[in-house]
């Protein structure tokens, strides 16, 4: 099997639930220190344009958006599982919630502590090319007391959850939902003062934080961009099994020329032809100069897909 490759940099919170996913499984990979923001020349052969990160390449398979992703590691290496008993299907729906609705309110509470920190260009490339809006301190100040209150509400869900002594959220082994859960106050804990606990109600939630953190990173192995470049250049894609034929939802048949673009920001369109694809999940084909052809991967879930 081709090497686990993953494209990411520290302060990406979705980065993170993908380490701590690496970590769960306990395995090796090459880790590519990308930069916070294009360009990103190499990667962006990889995947044709898609500009979130992270990005988790294995071989010539390029897997975008870390929905995608948590189902490739498990698919590819199911043990230990991401979906403890009874959480199948709800824990992806969590997790999906989550991360859409708890985002901007997390910036917002980052921002009143590290706001005046950040560096200008980072700022005007969060509005102009990802995230659509202004995320300087001053700007997003007057809604500070909401994006209080909505993190505190999703905060007190978790606190019930937990109540009842579970070490996780689905008992005592770790999911895929308490990674996602767990990246977005990452964001937090990690960059923020200690009275980030008491203003945006994480106090109670420090052991589960912690049993969380302990799962560690795996085993990453530091690999130049130049390097992954080549492995997806020597590479060839998969083929495609894990997918039913026949079952994509708007009759978009093998072959057609597609348009992959995310539905909430950083609305950049990558262009293929569609392998496979069903209710879940698409896989298109792009060839590109350099790195040849290339098979990547979208959740359904969060992208719109669209006959070119």
């Amino acid at each position: 099997m081709p090497q686990i490759i993953l494209h990411h940099y520290p302060l990406s919170t979705f980065s993170e639930k993908v380490r701590l996913a690496l970590g769960l499984k306990g395995l090796a990979y090459g880790s590519v220190d990308i930069a916070p923001m294009p360009p990103r020349p190499l990667l962006n052969a990889l995947t044709g344009g898609y500009r979130k990160a992270p990005v988790l390449q294995v071989g010539a398979d390029i897997y975008c958006d870390t929905h995608i992703i948590m189902q490739a590691l498990e698919r590819l290496h199911p043990k230990p599982t991401f979906y403890p008993p009874g959480s199948a299907g709800i824990g992806d729906a969590l997790s999906f919630a989550w991360g859409r609705f708890m985002w901007v309110p997390t910036i917002g509470v980052l921002v009143h502590y590290i706001g005046d920190h950040l560096p200008m260009e980072f700022i005007k490339d969060r509005q102009e090319g990802y995230l659509g809006i202004d995320i300087s301190k001053a700007a997003m100040a007057p809604e500070l007391p909401l994006h209080r209150q909505r993190v505190q509400a999703h905060y007190a869900w978790l606190k019930e959850a937990l109540a009842d002594g579970r070490k996780f959220l689905f008992g005592n082994a770790p999911s895929g939902a308490d990674l996602s859960i767990f990246h977005t106050i990452f964001l937090l804990r990690k960059n923020c003062p200690a009275e980030v606990d008491d203003f945006a109600g994480l106090k109670e939630l420090v052991p589960w934080y912690d049993r969380v953190s302990a799962i560690g990173h795996g085993r990453p192995e530091a690999m130049t961009p130049e390097q992954a470049f080549e492995e997806a250049r020597r590479a060839t894609p998969a083929p495609v099994t894990h997918i039913a034929p026949g079952t994509e939802p708007n009759g978009l048949s093998a072959g057609t020329r597609v348009l992959v673009t995310p539905d909430d920001n950083a609305r950049v369109p990558v262009t293929g032809t569609l392998v496979a694809a069903s209710a879940s999940q698409i896989v298109i084909h792009r060839s590109d100069p350099q790195a040849g052809d290339l098979h990547i991967h979208f959740p359904r879930l969060g992208f719109d897909v669209v006959a070119a």
